[in-house]
């Protein structure tokens, strides 16, 4: 076993703090990944908050990683010593459910195996990345393109993907209106992604107090939501609406912006219901939906998609002993728009 250092929350109520954890031994097809940024995402403070159920403590949370590879398992092929790759929400599924055979394994029917607060294979709790080092199967191991800088990269493999995967599969497009819920670390990404598809972008965010990013990261137009006159205005407008809030919303307000046809998405998760009138639906034949994470094969392609079109998100480097300050500013919104972790810190 391998003894790293870790920062880790001790309670739902603590704190996180400087600790060690054990890494299992590298097996026949696992890799080692030697951390050198780590993403912080609001699933983490809601995870150690004991906001989305309880878990087992102290844990360290962490589920978009970046780092490079030091060690690899004799059965290994997908990667090798010195790779650059990352690791997203997950580290395992159960391989054999229909939804995993499809290539859905974020959605595997006997539930994935979380990069941290999951019952590992082994029995033991999965541990994330705000650490040194982290042991993963080769095929939950993603190669993370030159082209994108390094200490930005972390976040795509949570907030990239969660954005990504909606626009992609309900096709985001040229001739397509897409509309954007919220401009923080998961709409920030939204706005860039839908763009470099091809696809007029619309945010609706609280305030206008972000509208000179929105339209400088890619948005053709910005409405404050806090202003009723916006929902008159975009009535019966859209193709798709990403909601990528975690926060409690008037569904039918933004159900009725969409075009006939058209989604609502939501990609944010709040602790709470979210109340929808049917009769919303059944005007325009509107739909609500949601989406997770992507799969393995998406988010590497995701990763390609944004080397390709020049995208990273807007960061804050902070250093270990910066976190707890990190997730208070989180909390507050103030970020822009997403902080990552140097690892380098920790040691």
């Amino acid at each position: 076993m391998l003894t790293v250092k870790a920062y880790a929350a001790p309670s739902a109520t603590d704190p996180l703090i400087p600790t060690t954890i054990e890494r299992r031994d590298v097996g026949a097809k696992d890799v080692l990944i030697e951390i050198r940024y780590a993403g912080i995402c609001h699933s983490d403070i809601h995870t150690v908050r004991g906001e989305w159920g309880p878990i087992s403590y102290p844990q360290v949370v962490g589920h978009e990683i970046v780092g490079v590879v030091t060690e690899v398992g004799p059965e290994v092929t997908l990667h090798q010593v010195g790779d650059r790759v990352g690791v997203g929400c997950m580290v395992n599924s159960c391989r054999e459910c229909d939804n995993c055979l499809a290539g859905m394994e974020q959605y595997c029917l006997n539930g994935n195996t979380g990069t941290y607060a999951a019952t590992d294979k082994d029995g033991t709790t999965t541990q994330g990345g705000y650490s040194t080092h982290v042991v993963v199967v080769e095929d939950f191991v993603l190669k993370v393109p030159e082209a994108i800088p390094y200490e930005k990269a972390a976040p795509l493999l949570c907030a990239g993907i969660t954005t990504y995967s909606p626009l992609h599969h309900w096709k985001a497009g040229p001739g397509k209106k897409v509309a954007v819920v919220g401009m923080g670390g998961l709409g920030h990404m939204a706005v860039k992604i839908a763009h470099a598809m091809g696809a007029e972008v619309t945010v609706l965010s609280q305030t206008l107090s972000k509208k000179d990013d929105g339209l400088r990261l890619g948005a053709d137009h910005y409405y404050a939501t806090k202003d009723e006159e916006t929902f008159e205005k975009l009535t019966n407008t859209f193709d798709l609406i990403i909601n990528t809030v975690s926060a409690v919303i008037d569904l039918d307000a933004y159900l009725k912006l969409l075009r006939l046809d058209g989604t609502l998405v939501s990609v944010g998760a709040p602790a709470q219901p979210l109340p929808v009138t049917v009769f919303t639906l059944f005007g325009n034949r509107r739909s609500f939906a949601g989406s997770g994470i992507g799969s393995i094969g998406e988010t590497q392609e995701m990763l390609d998609f944004c080397a390709e079109h020049g995208i990273a998100p807007e960061t804050e480097l902070v250093s270990a002993d910066q976190i707890n300050e990190a997730y208070e500013r989180v909390l507050a919104s103030d970020v822009r728009y997403r902080f990552v972790i140097d690892i380098n810190t920790l040691n």
